[in-house]
């Protein structure tokens, strides 16, 4: 089977790319760049076949994927900078990639007759209550132009296309970019004190073992919308940081000690810096995973003590 996945100078498309080299799987990459541009780890995606492609150019996706003749497209490329998509000038750049750059690629998956896998988040909800979203729920809100915009591109999926994987995460983090992990470790360093928000609710996302949950499903025909993160319960980003700060220490790093290091739970209001509003409720129902005979990622706990140790801080 031979696949196609966008956005590969991402974190999640730098691991399937990987995860499809791992099983001995033909991958093709893709992004804007004219070359690979994502961490050079030397690991399988920096040697792997790369197209450059600008997913809202309709003819080049079209022109790309006869090219390449993938029986699917994992596609991961996305504007996922949440606060910079309010600004007016980028609302029509956000707007064309997350929803028009999609729909291009949904377009070309249903004239070729390929399966489309197309990764969304639980900002496409409204992000109140405490009742886990269920991945078939369709009482879409979304609260900011982010979420507006992956919802467009999950409709124009769920609109060209029966054969079709929509997944949802949330929180996630992986070696290849910006992530709430690495940002933590970087100003624990600097300050004594942090404050981060209690009252968002949800569980992180390690690409590593999603980009494996995602190969096992579209080498299958069990289409339709899933909701996936780690499992090991639902918790707060002051939660999260609390335990990545104890498991930093139980690798030697002293300087994230509570005696040196002061993390206070504040609430949104408290916080008050984010542009985009933000949900209070990100639980992701993933029952749906076990009952398609899927296996469930591993612990967040779990998949965090691993990506420490991955890291050089």
């Amino acid at each position: 089977m031979k696949l196609f996945v966008t956005g590969v100078a991402g974190q999640l498309g730098h691991d399937v790319m990987n995860e499809l080299a791992a099983r001995g799987m033909e991958g093709v990459g893709s992004d804007l760049a004219p070359a690979y541009s994502g961490i050079a780890d030397g690991s399988a995606v920096t040697a792997m076949p790369y197209v450059s492609m600008d997913i809202t150019d309709a003819e080049a996706v079209k022109k790309a994927l006869l090219e390449v003749k993938p029986d699917a497209v994992i596609h991961c490329a996305a504007w996922t900078a949440v606060d910079l998509a309010e600004d007016e000038d980028k609302k029509e750049k956000v707007r064309l990639v997350n929803a028009v750059g999609t729909e291009n690629i949904a377009n070309v998956c249903k004239e070729l007759d390929l399966k489309m896998m197309y990764i969304s988040t639980d900002y496409v909800f409204d992000g109140q209550g405490t009742e886990p979203w269920q991945p078939d729920c369709k009482d879409y809100k979304p609260l900011n132009v982010y979420g507006e915009t992956k919802l467009a591109g999950e409709l124009a999926v769920s609109n060209a296309l029966s054969k079709f994987f929509i997944v949802r995460i949330a929180w996630v983090f992986g070696k290849n970019g910006k992530n709430f992990i690495k940002t933590m470790l970087n100003v624990g360093k600097t300050h004594d004190t942090l404050r981060v928000v209690n009252d968002q609710i949800g569980t992180p996302t390690y690409t590593f073992d999603l980009a494996r949950l995602l190969v096992d499903m579209i080498v299958t025909d069990k289409y339709g919308y899933y909701h996936a993160t780690n499992e090991g319960g639902y918790i707060s980003w002051y939660d999260f940081t609390k335990e990545i700060f104890r498991q930093a220490v139980e690798l030697g790093h002293t300087e994230y000690a509570e005696e040196r290091l002061h993390v206070l739970p504040v609430t949104t209001e408290e916080y008050g810096i984010s542009k985009a509003a933000r949900p209070f409720n990100s639980r992701l129902d993933k029952s749906k995973l076990v009952e398609n005979g899927f296996t469930p990622l591993p612990t967040w706990q779990d998949a965090l003590q691993r990506y420490l140790k991955e890291l050089e801080f």
